[in-house]
């Protein structure tokens, strides 16, 4: 049986990992997963690395796939917000999301924009925001510092969560990311974790670029109540918030996959 290759966002590392194990222990189909930017990933399919399932930390970066004849279709499978980590310090104690953002003592961390999701979210947040506070937008963007997910970008060590080593690097007091290593950030008694408000806060929907049939069984695993019960353990949203894990998969599955009529598989990547 032949290995899957398997490309995904770096912050599904936690949850994909065991995902993937379970399956190949149900059905024996091995499967290698590589990590990193949903952006730098998409950009070395589009090169021709082969990939046989593309897991994005958004949905622009597999449609430009599919629109490239480089996938056959795109399914979201789960969704994710974003959450303010802090150090603990005098200058941040009780101090809420928006005050930790405006300010101007505090370094803001995020990743960067156009290679990674999180710092695209990270900028939509900062639109979101602009009606509080008018130039608010345009003062954050360029206070805040693209710390990771670039191509340039210094690795982070084996296990770290980004939020948390940068700022006990002193690279950052604040770092802007995802909302599901907020169990995992909390244990630490050094950092606090901040919740922004659903109202101005980014829903992050994730997708699924299946680049060939043979990954479409591994597709479906993501989607069933299994596979999305891992998921929502480790911190994610389902795609549809109103409906139970078994609905939402089956839902998602029927009347939220794109494949444009005609379309060929791509060349295995």
């Amino acid at each position: 049986m032949t290995c899957l290759t398997v490309l995904a966002a770096g912050s599904l590392r936690t949850a994909l990992t065991p995902l993937l194990a379970e399956y190949t222990r149900l059905t024996g189909q091995r499967v290698q997963a590589e990590y990193g930017p949903a952006g730098l990933l998409r950009q070395r399919i589009e090169a021709g690395a082969p990939c046989d399932l593309f897991a994005s930390a958004n949905t622009a970066h597999p449609q430009r796939l599919l629109a490239a004849g480089r996938i056959l279709r795109v399914q979201p499978f789960i969704a994710n917000r974003l959450c303010l980590t802090v150090r603990n310090t005098p200058a941040t104690l009780g101090a809420d999301w928006l005050a930790l953002l405006g300010n101007p003592i505090l370094i803001i961390g995020m990743s960067t924009p156009g290679c990674d999701p999180s710092g695209d979210y990270a900028w939509q947040l900062f639109d979101n925001i602009a009606p509080l506070l008018p130039p608010c937008a345009g003062v954050l963007k360029a206070r805040a510092r693209q710390l990771v997910g670039g191509a340039d970008s210094p690795p982070l060590p084996a296990g770290a969560i980004a939020a948390g080593w940068l700022i006990h690097q002193g690279k950052a007091d604040i770092f802007i990311g995802y909302a599901h290593y907020a169990r995992l950030l909390g244990q630490d008694p050094l950092l606090r974790v901040v919740e922004i408000p659903a109202q101005f806060n980014v829903r992050a929907l994730y997708s699924l670029g299946v680049g060939t049939a043979a990954a479409e069984p591994l597709a479906a695993y993501i989607l069933s109540p299994a596979g999305q019960k891992q998921l929502l353990a480790a911190g994610f949203m389902p795609v549809i918030p109103e409906l139970n894990p078994e609905v939402n998969a089956a839902t998602a599955w029927a009347h939220q996959t794109t494949a444009p009529e005609g379309n060929n598989p791509g060349p295995g990547g």
